[in-house]
């Protein structure tokens, strides 16, 4: 049996594997979690006594295939549990991270199914992020980029939005900025700020906000 934080710790590892690649440095870990360096330093040691990660000195760590599914497992009953809040506790999309960060260790796999048959077995969470299947199968190579690293004048469709702060998902649903919505990039300002349009409306993100939103460009979704 792991603990729900020898859980959690796997599954920052999954999406920060992700987001940029293997191996994941503690540093990143740490911010990911809000702990400190020691405190990771410490939970990988006994996350690779278990044979879950496999790490390589002043580099980093990465999953292995037994991590890797225990990580899949966690983020299906998370995403899962976004979604059945949202759609039928009628939570906002602000609310629901919480909520299932507190239930995802906790339910059974004939909960989860039954949930996902509730839900019509959906690909993504209100968020947009993909939920893994139920056979656990690696999900599917990420093809979208940070909005902040979108070119002035480009046009794209928001792919998926970071789950992790709830006033800001609460600003952006305010504003528009919300899976499947298309906008223009319309400044990128040299005071760490984003300008999107939405709606003949402008919107202005700081670029840390805009890091955690993930777009398509316009061409690759006409494709």
């Amino acid at each position: 049996m792991l603990s729900d934080v020898m859980e959690d710790y796997l599954k920052a590892i999954y999406v920060l594997q992700r987001e940029t690649g293997p191996p994941v440095r503690t540093s990143a870990l740490a911010d990911y979690l809000d702990v400190t360096p020691p405190t990771v330093t410490s939970m990988l040691e006994k996350l690779d006594e278990r044979g879950l990660i496999s790490r390589e000195k002043y580099k980093g760590v990465e999953l292995t295939p037994e991590g890797e599914t225990v990580a899949l497992e966690v983020l299906r009953h998370h995403r899962l549990l976004e979604s059945y809040l949202a759609e039928h506790l009628d939570y906002t999309w602000s609310e629901v991270h919480d909520e299932a960060d507190a239930l995802e260790h906790h339910i059974s796999e004939e909960f989860e199914r039954r949930v996902a048959a509730a839900l019509g077995e959906p690909r993504v969470d209100p968020h947009g992020d993909p939920i893994p299947s139920e056979d656990l199968a690696p999900l599917e190579a990420d093809d979208t980029v940070a909005l902040a690293d979108v070119a002035e004048g480009e046009t794209v469709t928001v792919a998926r939005v970071s789950d992790r702060d709830e006033e800001e998902l609460a600003y952006l649903a305010d504003h528009g900025v919300e899976p499947g919505v298309e906008l223009a990039v319309v400044e990128v300002t040299p005071i760490d700020t984003v300008v999107v349009r939405v709606d003949d409306a402008d919107v202005h993100l700081p670029t840390r906000v805009a890091t955690g939103i993930r777009v398509r460009p316009e061409s690759e979704v006409r494709a």
